[in-house]
């Protein structure tokens, strides 16, 4: 192992001791052939650690030259030298180094037979031709390796870029559709309300005009009356009996009756979880979301992750739970409970089930149950008994999987005919997701709603 003095005086791009060290302006340093290499055909030069730009050409670090040179003689010295070693034939010493066979040899070798007209080297300066052309051969070797890497990472840092936009155009989408849905529910029942005030406002008019003209009749009576009273003894009593019977006829006033009011209770009552009632009929349910982050190159999801079909290859980037070009997981890994989903299928191959990945050892293995359709034969697979052929009697619109860790069964199921088609027993898991694989272009692989009950 390096020791922190010699990593220090160690180039971050071959990790060697330098060689004609340079200095940057950002005060990274690096070998001067190392640093060229690393420039070539690049257009802009940055440093290879810091990533700064720089403007200015590197210096000479007559320091730091110094300093490796007297570290390398202080180990050159304080290290014991080598035994040489001996040829396994002839127990000389291994001198010359043999560029036909690429291999150390004796001075007796030279001359055998097996090394005849061999072009040969002193150990000292094959070793020194060979490390130059090691370190020539490194350069490249680390700039793919580092190239393809930083590819990688931009295209992965693109793809979630993508993947936000989506999902933001989708979530705008969505909340448009159920403000939409809120703003039209809040227009009908403020027309409602609207109507009912209307109506009766009406009516209170209605009935107000009456009360005016029956107070007309009255005020018309009251002076009739009050005249009366002050005529001669014998003209009142000649018009008495006229006068009382038209005091005794007074207007009737109208009582209001039930229901004259606003009925608060009808607009008002419950308001919140009626409109969320309401809203059955416009959001879906699904048991499974499928993951894209699972998705092969050649799968194509729904906006909604509900379903999938097979399309052209498109470029996603590596991520661990991705397999093969045809399948896909769903989003929840299941571990305890039950749970069931039911598939609508198409016309060409395609398979349903559940995906675990266990850890042997060092080694991640992928197993799987599920069921099969290929060639308008139906078969099922476990990692146990591997494809089993499966007779149906009737071909399949749907398929139910239900998985059920309290029982360690999980059973596929023709939900149009309630019947069992195959059931896996004994099964023990630390967690199962759902797993989809279709080769269809046409009809898709379409995880079905599930109904929605509110309880009063």
């Amino acid at each position: 192992m390096a020791s922190r003095l010699e990593q220090d005086l160690s180039c971050p791009i071959c990790c060697e001791l330098f060689r004609d060290p340079v200095v940057l302006s950002c005060s990274h340093s690096f070998c001067k052939v190392c640093l060229e290499n690393w420039w070539k055909d690049k257009p802009l030069k940055t440093c290879p650690v810091c990533k700064s730009k720089i403007s200015m050409d590197p210096s000479l670090s007559l320091t730091l030259k110094n300093l490796v040179e007297t570290f390398t003689e202080e180990r050159r010295q304080t290290s014991p030298s080598p035994a040489q070693p001996e040829c396994s034939l002839h127990s000389e010493k291994l001198r010359l180094f043999c560029e036909d066979h690429q291999d150390l040899v004796c001075l007796v070798c030279r001359d055998s037979r097996t090394h005849k007209d061999h072009s040969f080297t002193p150990i000292e300066e094959a070793a020194q031709e060979l490390r130059e052309q090691l370190r020539r051969d490194l350069t490249p070797v680390q700039e793919n390796v580092l190239a393809r890497s930083r590819a990688q990472l931009e295209s992965s840092e693109a793809h979630i870029t993508a993947q936000a936009r989506r999902a933001q155009t989708q979530i705008r989408a969505q909340f448009e559709k159920l403000h939409q849905f809120l703003r039209e529910e809040e227009e009908s029942r403020m027309k409602a309300l609207r109507e009912e005030e209307e109506q009766k406002t009406q009516r209170m008019k209605d009935m107000m005009a009456a009360v005016s003209r029956d107070m007309e009749a009255v005020s018309q009576s009251v002076s009739e009356t009050e005249e009366l009273l002050r005529a001669a003894d014998a003209s009142f009593l000649l018009q008495y009996k006229t006068a009382a019977k038209r005091l005794q006829q007074r207007p009737l006033v109208e009582d209001m009756g039930p229901g004259a009011l606003i009925d608060q209770a009808k607009h008002l009552g419950n308001l919140g979880f009626n409109i969320w009632r309401n809203m059955k009929s416009l959001v879906q349910f699904y048991p499974v979301i499928l993951d894209p982050n699972t998705a092969g190159p050649r799968m194509i999801l729904s906006e909604d992750l509900s379903s999938v079909r097979r399309g052209g290859g498109q470029e996603v980037p590596q991520n661990p739970g991705r397999r093969g070009n045809y399948c896909v997981l769903g989003s929840e890994k299941f571990v305890s409970g039950t749970h069931s989903w039911d598939v609508e299928v198409g016309e060409k191959l395609w398979s349903v089930g559940v995906n675990e990945f266990v850890q042997d050892g060092e080694v991640t293995v992928e197993r799987g149950w599920f069921l099969r359709f290929k060639n308008c034969y139906y078969s099922t697979y476990s990692p146990s008994n591997g494809l089993k052929s499966l007779s149906v009697k009737k071909k399949l619109q749907r398929v139910r999987v239900k998985l059920d860790f309290g029982t360690k069964t999980l059973t596929f199921t023709d939900p149009d005919t309630n019947t069992d088609l195959h059931t896996v027993t004994g099964f023990i898991s630390e967690g199962l997701r759902p797993y989809f694989y279709t080769e269809d272009e046409d009809v898709p692989l379409k995880i079905l709603p599930r109904n929605i009950t509110v309880t009063e």
